[in-house]
């Protein structure tokens, strides 16, 4: 059965290393007959927060910019992937940014009830992304109903391009088709 999937690269650059595991998710969920979206934050205008909680009474942030239609795009995927580059041990702030905003799209229904499947990169290993996973973790703890599914990890990825000869391509495509 065919899924609407969201895909959310929060990498600065076209092509990246976490972009192209994106990219190699989407191939897999593609050939697999699924729906797929990538959106990339970067080329988006999503300001920050400033917790003046109006959407607590109104039910929706105040803030006119591409936060809407990335919340709207949330509330219709039945999968999203976060996918994020680790500088200094954490996610990308663009990913953060738009973590942060979720707060007022989750006062209106729709963001619950999601799978996700969470991409990240560094030059580092394994372990040094922990943070990075747990703070996403956090965030899908916020979500009522929220199901991890998997982790791709991008390790000993620091150059452009590092990527190509690392197992977590084929992961994120097999991930993909497996849906």
């Amino acid at each position: 059965m065919s899924k609407n999937v969201l895909i959310l690269s929060a990498s600065p650059r076209k092509g990246g290393n976490s972009d192209t595991l994106c990219d190699q998710f989407q191939k897999g969920a593609e050939e697999a007959g699924n729906q797929v979206e990538k959106i990339r934050l970067a080329e988006l205008n999503i300001g920050y927060c400033s917790a003046c909680y109006a959407c607590k009474t109104l039910g929706y942030c105040v803030k006119q910019d591409d936060m809407q239609q990335v919340a709207a795009k949330m509330r219709e995927a039945e999968v999203i992937v976060l996918a994020t580059p680790v500088y200094f041990y954490t996610m990308f702030a663009q990913l953060k940014t738009m973590i942060d905003r979720t707060l007022g799209a989750a006062q209106k229904a729709g963001l619950e009830n999601k799978d996700f499947y969470l991409i990240v990169t560094a030059a580092a290993g394994k372990k040094a992304m922990e943070r990075t996973v747990e703070g996403l973790r956090g965030y899908l703890d916020c979500l009522p109903g929220a199901k991890e599914k998997a982790v791709i990890y991008g390790a000993g990825a620091w150059q452009l391009g590092d990527i190509q000869n690392n197992p977590a391509m084929q992961e994120a495509y097999q991930l993909g088709k497996n849906l």
